[in-house]
């Protein structure tokens, strides 16, 4: 029996560690009643007791969102315990780091499974739910890596390739029924999040973000913000999103020349790692007997708490609006000057 009459009811995949586990404690702090889904049980259980103590509720279910049945299950849980889900929000994913002719066809199709068609599962299950009400939300947390490829991340970037396509066909199908329901897409820079210790990798180097890094709370910030203001067909976060993006629709080829030459040792730190650490692609390392994650990774000291550019998204009519104020109060006091010179030097005003 649904307990939940007045708060925000959201369903996070990929909660229990990264940009999932930061937005589900911005969630926590705005009272919303959160479903949290992902495989890692001691990464759930640490993010629904975060989410509680910030006032809000938590009801952390482990799923494995490769599986549409399990999504479907777990959306159900989370109405029958808080009600009609207001919102869902796509996170989850899981990768290899290795040249294409170094990943097996199975690890190929894990990578697609969890990171596009669990993001297909999702959006699948919300709208089953949301249709009816011809009401909700349905955020894609996607990547610059979706629009330009790099080498070393075939699979993952051609499962962000993937959402950005259903989910375009999907939001125009939508607009055709004059439906209610939105879909907005945040496309993401580099982000400090755990996966680079747990992602598989044939790496000789410990795998990083390409810099500029940002903290997951900034891109929480952005999945907010997308969630409240979800008109927009997709928000880009951070400078270099803009300058990926932008340069791949200006000059792709000039691209596939500079990162044949950057992309490889641009991906890797100067530690060496073993080949055969442990990695979360086919069960979690968070999960019954592991350790909490938390929401960031092992690169604090090179990654930025703040996003300039998407602070300017974000107040974009406010800075319009204070330019255009600037501009008239210039263009006035050059008016005020220039009939005092005139009354100075005795001409008529």
């Amino acid at each position: 029996m649904a307990i939940n009459s007045t708060r925000r009811v959201v369903v996070v995949t990929g909660a229990s560690a990264g940009i999932g586990r930061a937005t589900a404690r911005l969630l926590g702090q705005r009272r919303a009643c959160v479903g949290l889904l992902a495989r890692g049980e001691t990464g759930l259980r640490a993010a629904a007791a975060e989410i509680e103590a910030a006032g809000g509720e938590a009801l952390a279910i482990p799923t494995d969102v490769s599986e549409y049945g399990a999504v479907d299950q777990a959306a159900g849980r989370v109405e029958e315990r808080f009600g009609p889900i207001d919102a869902w929000i796509n996170v989850a994913f899981t990768s290899v780091f290795a040249p294409f002719t170094e990943i097996d066809p199975d690890e190929f199709r894990r990578v697609t499974e969890v990171t596009y068609l669990g993001y297909v599962y999702g959006t699948m299950a919300a709208l089953k739910r949301m249709r009816p009400r011809d009401s909700g939300v349905i955020v894609q947390v996607g990547s610059a890596l979706g629009a330009r490829s790099i080498p070393l991340q075939s699979a993952y970037c051609g499962a962000k390739h993937a959402v950005n396509g259903f989910t375009e066909s999907l939001r125009t199908e939508l607009m055709h029924e004059g439906s209610n329901i939105r879909v907005t897409v945040v496309q993401m820079p580099a982000v400090n999040t755990p996966q680079f210790s747990w992602v598989l990798s044939r790496l000789s180097k410990h795998p990083q973000p390409v810099p500029p890094i940002y903290q997951p709370e900034v891109a929480a910030r952005g999945v907010i913000h997308a969630l409240d203001h979800p008109h927009r067909k997709q928000y880009w976060l951070g400078a270099s999103t803009v300058a990926t993006i932008s340069g791949q629709r200006l000059a792709p080829a000039l691209l596939d020349r500079y990162l044949a030459r950057t992309g490889y040792s641009s991906q890797q730190t100067d530690q060496p790692i073993s080949s055969g650490r442990p990695a979360n692609l086919w069960a979690p390392l968070d999960g019954a007997g592991g350790r909490d994650f938390g929401a960031r990774g092992v690169f604090d000291d090179r990654s930025r708490a703040h996003s300039p550019q998407f602070w300017a998204t974000r107040h974009r009519r406010s800075l319009a609006g204070a330019t255009l104020m600037a501009g008239a109060l210039a263009v006035s006091d050059w008016g005020r000057r220039r009939v005092q010179r005139r009354r100075v030097g005795g001409s008529p005003p």
